[in-house]
């Protein structure tokens, strides 16, 4: 039981006999438990923080349309491949014949996310049509970190890029360009 204790008592100076006073005893048990309820209420009440996903639209596995080739502008088109070491290089159009690049790139703001919005300014230039924006063709390297993954989900959101997929299959060209043969 918790009390509190204010006092000890009678006595006194000089030769004055006074009564002895009882000591005063306040009884906090009924304080503490409140105490506890509020602290327990109010942690059970109070939202943590939660965590953020990103949304991220994966088309339905059909195997009749699996097999479609689906055409692209190439003047449209970016692919960004993913290596080792935070390595990233990337071109416009096909590989074959490149219109921009191929060429390594660093991440984050004066990197490819300039170099994004370079880009998608010039296929709004071509188009003039913002429902036909810049594709953007992620290819990550089995040797990539998934940290550089999530930083180019990042570079699409904040650049605001229309439409980009994910593809995991990178040509032996592409490859010998990744690993800079």
């Amino acid at each position: 039981m918790a009390e509190l204790n204010t006092g000890d008592g009678g006595g006194g100076k000089g030769g004055k006999v006074r009564s002895k006073k009882q000591n005063s005893k306040v009884d906090l048990t009924a304080m503490v438990d409140l105490a506890f309820l509020l602290i327990t209420f109010f942690m059970l009440t109070t939202t943590l923080s939660k965590p953020q996903s990103m949304s991220l639209g994966l088309p339905d596995k059909d195997p009749v349309k699996d097999n479609e080739d689906i055409k692209v502008d190439e003047n449209r088109t970016m692919t960004l491949m993913l290596g080792e070491d935070n390595k990233l290089v990337y071109y416009m159009g096909l590989l074959a014949t490149p219109i921009a690049g191929p060429k390594d790139m660093a991440y984050g703001k004066d990197g490819i996310r300039k170099e994004i919005l370079v880009r998608k300014k010039s296929v709004f230039e071509y188009t003039g049509d913002k429902e036909k924006g810049m594709i953007v063709i992620i290819k990550p390297s089995k040797k990539s970190s998934y940290k550089n993954m999530i930083d180019i989900l990042d570079e699409m959101v904040i650049s605001d890029v229309p439409t980009y997929t994910i593809v995991n299959d990178l040509s032996p060209e592409e490859l010998k360009l990744l690993e800079g043969k």
